[in-house]
């Protein structure tokens, strides 16, 4: 029996723990500049996994803890892959007591949804 292999990650695959470029840059130009505004008390990268179902985990880029006491998880992308995009979904109807954000960085500048 044929089995068709699932499609690999498109673009470079980092180690665990690494931040990619678009990470990197989404922490100096809008984390960083939140947290010396004080209105960002911490953030971390990959520091949470949720469990969203038996055997599927999703891994947020950023734990954002807002000076409020609000936590919010960032999502960092370049694109969207479908399951990135209902990963992100059912986590937030999942823990709906946490503000999921994903962040583009698309003409020039970051474009945000909230979920």
């Amino acid at each position: 029996m044929y089995t068709k292999k699932r499609p690999r990650a498109r673009g470079k695959t980092m180690p665990t723990g690494t931040m990619n470029g678009l990470e990197s840059r989404y922490v100096r130009e809008v984390l960083e500049p939140r947290r010396i505004a004080e209105d960002v008390f911490s953030y971390d990268f990959e520091a949470i996994k949720l469990r969203l179902a038996k055997k599927t985990f999703y891994t947020p880029d950023f734990v954002v803890v807002r000076s409020d006491g609000a936590v919010e998880f960032h999502e960092v992308k370049g694109f969207w892959e479908d399951d990135a995009r209902v990963k992100i979904k059912v986590a937030a109807a999942r823990f709906p007591c946490f503000l999921f954000v994903a962040a583009q960085h698309k003409k020039k500048q970051w474009q945000t949804e909230e979920f």
